[in-house]
């Protein structure tokens, strides 16, 4: 597939990550531009990426085949309705913002190809994971050129109904915080235990990497590889009894539920 020419809407952290996994997988910097109010950022992303950058949003989109909207979500509205009178036919708008429903995208941009992503911050290290959904004006063709982008940096996964994109909020939108919290209290436990903190910290963190790298490569799920380090009596087991004495699967489920329920709201009040 020819790679389109792409203009990104912002260019903070999440589309700097995006320019570059699409420059580390041969997209040629002339394919690529990017607008931004911020004179700083924008000669670091020329610096970085060499792709041509641009104060106004309207020369950022002139001749773009896909647009990706990046900026913050308070301020999506304005900008779209700034933008509106810009576009041209034909183009695909990727929004990256989370709680900015596609219904509200269409109701400033106007009738519109929009495919409406949740990734997550890994994807700095292109180590990401993203739920993407496409509306009904989305072509075979544009759902390729999306999945490519998003891809730059991780695992792009499609949903079939955008409501979903809520529980991927939650799941992995939100999730890095999660596995923080419990990298967090484990060191801080190992240092209880009488381990200096670097030390608790690096068993820790190495520890989370290698069960996550074992989880991706098995060929089983979580809960067998959980049950062959388990021995009966042993201490990986006392462990685990703690974990589920103390309601550990009902709190996670809580929280997820909780986290979905905030990320609907957040749309509805955004999407205004």
């Amino acid at each position: 597939m020819t790679t389109p020419r792409i203009a990104f809407i912002g260019a903070g952290n999440m589309a700097a990550s995006l320019i570059g996994g699409l420059r580390a997988q041969g997209v040629e910097a002339g394919a690529i531009r990017a607008s931004d109010h911020g004179a700083e950022q924008r000669a670091k992303i020329t610096a970085e990426h060499g792709i041509e950058t641009f104060a106004a949003n309207a020369e950022a989109v002139a001749g773009a085949e896909v647009i990706v909207l990046a900026v913050k979500p308070q301020v999506m509205k304005d900008v779209c309705l700034d933008l509106a009178a810009h576009l041209g036919e034909g183009q695909l708008i990727v929004s990256v913002a989370a709680g900015i429903t596609s219904a509200s995208l269409e109701g400033w941009l106007g009738p519109r190809a929009i495919v409406r992503c949740m990734p997550n911050t890994p994807a700095l290290l292109r180590q990401g994971v993203s739920g993407l959904y496409a509306n009904a004006r989305v072509s075979a063709t544009q759902r390729q050129q999306a999945e490519q982008l998003l891809g730059a940096v991780g695992l792009a996964l499609w949903l079939d109904e955008e409501r979903l994109i809520d529980a991927v909020t939650a799941v992995s939108g939100s999730g890095p915080a999660y596995f923080f919290l419990l990298i967090e209290a484990m060191t801080a436990a190992g240092e209880k235990l009488g381990l200096p903190r670097e030390t608790a910290a690096q068993l820790t963190q190495y520890t989370a990497l290698g069960a996550a790298q074992m989880a991706v490569a098995s060929d089983v799920d979580a809960a067998e590889l959980r049950r062959r380090v388990t021995s009966p009596a042993g201490t990986t087991e006392a462990a685990i009894k703690t974990f589920q004495a103390g309601g550990f699967e009902a709190l996670v489920e809580q929280a997820l539920n909780a986290a979905a329920r905030r990320s609907a709201e957040l749309a509805e009040q955004l999407g205004q």
